[in-house]
């Protein structure tokens, strides 16, 4: 039997590299953005001497097909592609690409792509050093990123490159490339039998990462065959077609059709041919098999039940939110654990850390939020798998800090009362006055500049007339409030001049 994994890894090149789409058709997913007459499919197709090709900024989660994108425009319209990473390359590495781009077509007519990795990596000033390129039509630019570019690119070249996002991979986009994979030559060339509740697994653990899904069938095909070499060294037993198919002489077949022939009525004779012919083609079948399990120990994650469109999902997120709240920490970081195993995007952990660090513990330590947004900070600085330390880092703080909900109670009993109508005038005293004839409207007027006082507090009325007297916040004694709560006590007997 020929070694699969020997072929498997042939050149030793990465399957998700091996299955890159060669054109835009392949591409998984992205339809939104790949139909006929789309800007990305325009570009592809077009000549590499065309004018007016339009700069472009991808946006989306990792895996989604960003990189391969930016490489089949360049392919597909035969312009020169130059890769740059916004981690490595600096300003002297954008410049020497102008200066090539600029040469490049004005020698030789041939536009220049230039795909640009992480493009949130780079500051400000790198940034700017890309668009004398951009706005001179020196380059196209296809620029890659995970974060919002309203946040993360200067304007000046969000303003000049027509923005797109990309969506996470959904499960039958990812089944489509599974499926490719495993049969396509460059791939995995149909030398496996993957069932069903392995491929189902791979999508589930892939989170929509077209990358995570190709690693994951690669490892699982390698642990395949690992674990078929260990069973025939177990049981000292070779491969039966093998040894068949070397040992049977070339008249093997005629003397098969003959013993077939002698005495058998027809009823036995297509009887025995059926079952000789599903025994044979089970006997061929001698791929190795990539079972569920298989994939589980190859990516060495146990078998979650976690899908993130479904109850589990939310079962999960429920439980870790009301371990944070009842203060327990290892049930809390049990819950984290099972969300980063399964996959589950750790920028909504992180969203999730902070509204409970708001919502649970507040004033009870102020410190929490503080806490829980570095967190967010940090996994996006570090990603994963390192950042589930200052994850677990911002959940242990949270389970074990005081907790109060008096803010979150207060933002909704003030909410509540504006949707039900209760809102009032602004009294005079508090309205803006900055503007010609304000003072004439009285506006402004009485009002008291609580710092011209020894104690910084004034008696004064600011809420509505209609709502004098309604409480919002009530400080609980957990924590820092405790101090938060006699403190407003004393501040709110002299505003209300009780």
């Amino acid at each position: 039997m020929v070694s699969s994994s020997a072929a498997l890894h042939s050149g030793s090149v990465p399957l998700a590299v091996r299955m890159r789409p060669r054109t835009l058709d392949e591409v998984a997913g992205q339809r939104h953005l790949l139909r006929p007459g789309s800007p990305l499919v325009s570009l592809a197709t077009g000549k590499s001497g065309d004018q007016g090709s339009v700069s472009v900024i991808l946006w989306g989660p990792p895996g989604t097909g960003k990189t391969t994108i930016a490489q089949t425009i360049a392919h597909s319209s035969n312009r020169r592609f130059v890769e740059l990473s916004a981690v490595t390359a600096g300003v002297k590495d954008v410049r020497e690409v102008m200066a090539e781009a600029m040469t490049s077509r004005d020698l030789y007519g041939l536009s220049t792509v230039l795909f640009l990795d992480e493009i949130h990596r780079f500051t400000k000033a790198q940034q700017d050093a890309l668009l004398p390129g951009v706005e001179n039509g020196w380059v196209i630019l296809v620029a890659a990123t995970t974060e919002n570019p309203s946040f993360s690119v200067i304007s000046p070249l969000l303003s000049r490159s027509l923005l797109l996002t990309l969506e996470q991979l959904s499960d039958d986009d990812l089944g489509v490339l599974i499926d490719r994979a495993a049969t396509d030559p460059r791939g995995l060339g149909d030398r496996y039998r993957i069932l069903p509740e392995a491929r189902s697994t791979i999508i589930r653990l892939a989170s929509g990462d077209a990358r995570r899904a190709l690693t994951a069938l690669e490892a699982a095909a390698v642990s395949a065959d690992s674990l078929l070499a260990a069973g025939l060294l177990e049981d000292g037993a070779l491969d039966l077609s093998a040894a068949v198919a070397e040992e049977s002489p070339a008249g093997d077949d005629a003397a098969d059709d003959e013993s077939e022939s002698e005495g058998t009525s027809e009823s036995e004779e297509r009887g025995d041919s059926e079952g000789r012919g599903d025994s044979k083609a089970e006997a061929r079948d001698t791929r190795p098999v990539i079972t569920q399990e298989i994939v589980a120990g190859a990516v060495d994650r146990a078998l979650l039940r976690y899908d993130r469109n479904g109850d589990e999902h939310y079962d999960v997120i429920s439980a870790f939110i009301k371990s944070i709240r009842g203060s327990d920490p290892d049930a809390a970081l049990h819950y984290l654990a099972r969300m980063i195993e399964a996959g589950e995007d750790p920028r909504f952990i992180a969203r999730r850390i902070i509204v409970s660090a708001s919502e649970d513990v507040g004033l009870a330590d102020p410190q929490a939020l503080v806490i829980a947004v570095a967190a967010a900070d940090a996994v996006q600085l570090i990603g994963m798998p390192e950042g589930r330390i200052p994850l677990a880092e911002a959940v242990v703080y949270l389970a074990t800090a005081a907790k109060s909900n008096a803010a979150y109670m207060g933002i909704n009993d003030a909410i509540a009362d504006v949707r039900g109508g209760a809102f009032g005038r602004v009294p005079k005293h508090l309205r803006d006055a900055h503007y010609a004839g304000a003072k004439r409207l009285g506006h402004g007027k009485g009002y008291r500049y609580p710092h011209d006082t020894e104690l910084g507090v004034v008696e004064q009325q600011y809420l509505p007339d209609e709502l004098v007297g309604r409480t919002y916040y009530r400080p609980t004694t957990h924590g820092n409030e405790r101090e938060v709560g006699g403190r407003l006590a004393k501040i709110l007997r002299i505003v209300r001049g009780r």
